[in-house]
Order: C-alpha cells, then structure tokens, then sequence
C-alpha cells in the first residue's frame, strides 16, 4: 500500500493511504491543484490559491498535488497541462479549470459550484 502525503494550502498535512481516501474523507468539495515546481504559471497561482483556501476554509478544501511526484494520479485523471484544478465533489470530479487565473475570477466560479 502506497502511503502519500498529501498537503493543503493552509500547511496542514495530512497522510492517507490513497487520493482517494483522502478525497472521500472530506466533508466539503476538495479543490486540486495539479503542479509542478517548474511551472511558471503554478507558481503564480500558489498565493491565489491560498486566499481562496483561506476565504473559502468552510466550503472548499483546496490540496495540491505534484504531478512529478503523483505521476499516476495525473494521468488518472487526464492532466495534460499546469496548472489544472479539478474540484471533486463526493470523491467524483465534477469541474476543471485549466490555466492560471486571477482569485476573484476563481472565488466567483467556485461560488457557482460549491
């Protein structure tokens, strides 16, 4: 069983023993970021990232996932440009959001959703 840790926005890390345990764990939508640390623009989303995880703490869950070190969890779910979020509701993914953008632009969409 393959143990991985994956971290919020709000520095909380977690382990759990798969993605998706820790999606189906949550009781509210879980917003992931796929990155990389090389990408430019998912490093320009990371502060956006975190006043959206801050202002929006009791509706949305917002995790961040490396894609060079979870190639699997990408590819499982289709990632093929950085960054990507992908908002799951109940475990399933039900929105993406690819490119990087501005927190208002992102608060309002999520607002539509969760």
């Amino acid at each position: 069983m393959l143990t991985e840790s994956l971290s919020t926005i709000m520095t909380i890390k977690k382990q759990f023993s798969s993605f998706e345990e820790m999606l189906s764990a949550s009781t509210v939508p879980v917003l992931v970021d796929f990155y990389a640390t090389w990408c430019g623009p998912c490093q320009m989303m990371s502060p956006i990232l975190e006043q959206v995880g801050t202002q929006m703490r009791n509706r949305v869950q917002v995790v961040k996932i490396d894609t060079d070190k979870y190639p699997g969890i990408a590819s499982k779910y289709g990632i093929q440009s950085l960054p990507t979020l992908v908002l799951f509701k109940q475990g399933q993914p039900v929105e993406r959001i690819e490119g990087a953008m501005q927190a208002s632009q992102l608060m309002q969409h999520l607002n539509l959703l969760v």
